[in-house]
C-alpha cells in the first residue's frame, strides 16, 4: 500500500484530497483552528486556539491579545502552522463488517504552513477586526472599528494582528477511501443512525467522496 509522509503528516493515498477544491471548501466551512508556533529552540511550541480569516487563496489573517505567548514564539520565527479539522468521529470495530472488525477514526483535516506577519499599526489592526466582525456577525450591531476615542479604539492597543501567507497546504480526508462501497454504505447508514452533528458531517464525506472514488464504467 501506498504512503505519503508529507512533512510529518501521514497521509494514504485514499486519503489525500480528490483535488484542491475539497480542501477549500472544507476551509471555508471550518473558521477555527489552533495557529502553532515553534518559535526557535523550543521544549514544546505554542499553541493557541482561535477563530481566524481565510481569504480563499493564499493569506489568513486573526488578532490576539498582547499578553499571549505566540508573540515571543514568531520573534523567534516568524513561521507558524494553522492545524484545522472537523468531521471528527470514532468507527466502532463492529461497524467494520463483523463484530470482531478493527476501530478506527474518520476525521478531515487541513494544515496551513504560513509565514507569519506581526501587525500592530493600529489602522491595520482595525482593519483585521472589521473583516473578522463582518463575517462572524454579520448582522452588525458593533461600535465602529477604526482608531480613535471609541470604544474599539480604545481597545485596540491591547490586541496585535497575524497576517499568514500561506506557503504549503497539506491536507487529509479519512474516510473509508480503502474499503469497498458496499462498507462504506454501512458505515454511513450508522453515521446517521447514531446522529451527531460529527457523524451527519463525517457521513456527508463518506458518501461524497465514495462516490468520487467509483470506478467509471
Amino acid at each position: 500500500m501506498r504512503t505519503c509522509h508529507h512533512r510529518g503528516v501521514l497521509i494514504h493515498r485514499h486519503d489525500a484530497p480528490l483535488d484542491d477544491a475539497e480542501w477549500r471548501a472544507f476551509l471555508r466551512e471550518h473558521d477555527f483552528g489552533e495557529l502553532i508556533a515553534p518559535g526557535a529552540g523550543r521544549d514544546l511550541p505554542i499553541v493557541v486556539p482561535t477563530h481566524f480569516i481565510w481569504d480563499g487563496k493564499d493569506e489568513v489573517v486573526l488578532h490576539l491579545a498582547k499578553p499571549n505567548p505566540v508573540w515571543e514564539a514568531l520573534a523567534e520565527r516568524p513561521r507558524a502552522l494553522l492545524s484545522v479539522f472537523g468531521a471528527y468521529t470514532f468507527i466502532p470495530g463492529h461497524w467494520n463488517q463483523d463484530e470482531y472488525g478493527v476501530p478506527t477514526s474518520y476525521y478531515a483535516a487541513v494544515q496551513l504552513a504560513c509565514d507569519a506577519e506581526v501587525i500592530d499599526d493600529p489602522e491595520r489592526v482595525a482593519a483585521i477586526l472589521e473583516r473578522q466582525l463582518a463575517h462572524f456577525q454579520p448582522e452588525g450591531k458593533h461600535a465602529p472599528v477604526e482608531p480613535g476615542d471609541n470604544r474599539y479604539g480604545k481597545l485596540l492597543g491591547s490586541i496585535r494582528g497575524i497576517r499568514l501567507t500561506v506557503t504549503d497546504v497539506r491536507a487529509k480526508f479519512k474516510f473509508g477511501g480503502n474499503r469497498t462501497p458496499q462498507h462504506r454504505e454501512v458505515v454511513a447508514k450508522n453515521l446517521g443512525d447514531r446522529g451527531s452533528s460529527l457523524d451527519r458531517e463525517a457521513r456527508a464525506y463518506t458518501l461524497t467522496r465514495g462516490q468520487r472514488l467509483a470506478p467509471k464504467i
